[in-house]
């Protein structure tokens, strides 16, 4: 069963902070890499963060010091702490699993992914 269900977006103020969620199937959790894409309006789809079953982790350059991504075995489920907020973070957040690759520009590899959970970044 294919299940990525993800949680948390919402609407903060710059410098705010949010936690997505992604509740996985076993068989998606399992899977070689687990990874957030966004998209904003007008703009191409554009990886964030990827962490691979050993648990190396990728970063966007745009993100990196200020975004986390983790992963809880027991819940199956895939996290995005992220911390000082900007406008510019303002997208569709999307929880994302490949078999394949776990490379952020690769995203072609990723055959699964979730609904989405909008988040909004007010100056």
């Amino acid at each position: 069963q294919v299940q990525l269900v993800e949680s948390g977006g919402g609407s903060v103020q710059a410098g705010g902070s949010l936690r997505l969620s992604c509740a996985a199937s076993e068989y998606t959790y399992s899977m070689f890499c687990m990874g957030w894409f966004r998209q904003a309006p007008g703009k191409e789809r554009e990886g964030v963060g990827t962490i691979d079953s050993g648990g190396s982790k990728r970063y966007a350059d745009s993100v990196k010091g200020r975004f986390t991504i983790s992963k809880d075995a027991a819940k199956n489920t895939l996290y995005l702490q992220m911390n000082s907020l900007k406008p510019e973070d303002t997208a569709m957040y999307y929880c994302a699993a490949s078999s394949v690759s776990c490379a952020l520009d690769m995203s072609r590899w990723f055959r699964y992914w979730g609904q989405g959970t909008q988040v909004t970044v007010s100056s």
